[in-house]
């Protein structure tokens, strides 16, 4: 994956865009979080392989007030960890991002999405294969879908990646089933476990590195 090029693309991208959302009429109902605490607020909700990763990389940048790991996308009712790993379910490994829409922009997590994953990669990402890996944004309003399309199209345009974006872009459907409670903020909690410092640990260097003016103070 080629991190360079994308920086350079989502910069120059991110004019256009800015322009084409203004015609969007944004749906401004949260489906999923209580509308009087997150009123000044927006959510996100990206699929990119393992949770613990996404959720290690969004916690760190600025602007973002909480993640969440958990499924979406799936079939099954109240699933759990163990039901979701068979890849039975339909369900996908998800962060829910909220975040101050004052600070940071849906585009600027867009362009940390695809940074900080291979996209090109069906059903996978390095070790971690199955469905629930899959990479996915799961739009919440028509704006959201808007820029996701965009910035795929125009990534996949640019050559940025040597494979074609097989990135899913669907709606959200109301339902985001929080994972179970040691998953939350496990990297933080647990950095000396294997996949931690193997995985986790050297992706969220690389990611500090190449945002390092986007991050927490």
């Amino acid at each position: 994956m080629k991190l360079s090029p994308v920086i350079l693309i989502f910069t120059a991208m991110q004019i256009t865009a800015c322009n084409a959302s203004e015609t969007i009429q944004q749906n401004k109902t949260n489906e999923i979080m209580s509308a009087e605490k997150y009123a000044s607020n927006d959510t996100a909700i990206l699929g990119a392989g393992c949770f613990w990763c996404v959720e290690a990389v969004f916690q760190d940048l600025d602007g973002v007030l909480e993640v969440q790991s958990g499924y979406t996308g799936g079939q099954m009712q109240n699933p759990d960890y163990k039901s979701v790993c068979s890849g039975l379910t339909g369900h996908a490994e998800v962060a829910r991002i909220v975040y101050d829409t004052s600070k940071i922009n849906f585009a600027t997590l867009l362009e940390v999405f695809w940074q900080t994953h291979d996209p090109t990669t069906l059903n996978r990402q390095g070790a971690d294969v199955g469905s629930q890996y899959r990479s996915v944004i799961y739009y919440m309003n028509e704006d959201q879908k808007a820029q996701a399309e965009f910035y795929k199209q125009k990534l996949d345009a640019s050559g940025a990646f040597d494979k074609p974006i097989v990135t899913e872009i669907s709606a959200f459907d109301g339902k985001f089933y929080i994972a179970e409670d040691y998953h939350q903020n496990y990297y933080n909690e647990n950095p000396e476990q294997g996949y931690c410092r193997m995985v986790i640990k050297p992706k969220v260097e690389k990611f500090r590195k190449a945002f390092s003016e986007k991050l927490k103070k």
